[in-house]
């Protein structure tokens, strides 16, 4: 016997179907799916949660000197003129950045490598490219989902069953964060 549901797929569409469900479930914080993909989910929800939990606060604090262009009071990059051509004027600045230790550089790949990317988009409606923004689901695992289960040991989410799915009889559920 399979140590894991076949879900009727081929092994790469099971994966990225998994993949997918995972990413919203840990995006949107809830999803309504079936009884066996949400128990599939649930272990590979639960594993990256409990890695964001062990890693989150294994980084440091470097300061570093980052170029910035410096920008006039309408927001527009100053340029002066060197040797016939503009060029944009910049300003050293020092930022602080949190620099993963190894241990965390790991789980942040391992996450990544389970994790599609996500775009969000503007609730206006608006679906345009410039308005849409990258969202490092990576950085959200360690700063606000790992944060909120701390001294839990387990059990970071719930199935709730909803009954029979009308057209097929499949049970529907909503599997969701605690």
């Amino acid at each position: 016997m399979a140590g894991y549901r076949k879900l009727g797929r081929t092994s790469s569409q099971r994966k990225a179907l998994l993949r997918n469900q995972v990413t919203n479930l840990l995006y949107h914080g809830k999803i309504k799916t079936t009884e066996a993909k949400a128990k599939e989910i649930r272990r590979m929800a639960e594993k990256l949660i409990t890695l964001a939990i062990k890693e989150k606060d294994n980084f440091e604090e470097v300061t570093v000197k980052a170029k910035v262009a410096k920008k006039d009071s309408e927001g527009r990059r100053i340029k002066e003129v060197v040797n016939g051509k503009k060029v944009t004027v910049f300003d050293e600045v020092d930022k602080t950045i949190k620099k993963d230790l190894p241990s965390r550089l790991n789980a942040r790949r391992k996450m990544l490598s389970v994790l599609y990317p996500v775009t969000e988009v503007p609730a206006d409606g608006r679906k345009k490219r410039s308005n849409t923004v990258k969202v490092d689901m990576a950085k959200k695992m360690f700063e606000e989902i790992a944060p909120k289960y701390v001294g839990r040991p387990g059990g970071y989410t719930r199935i709730v069953k909803l009954g029979a799915r009308r057209g097929d009889g499949a049970e529907e559920v909503i599997i969701e964060l605690i």
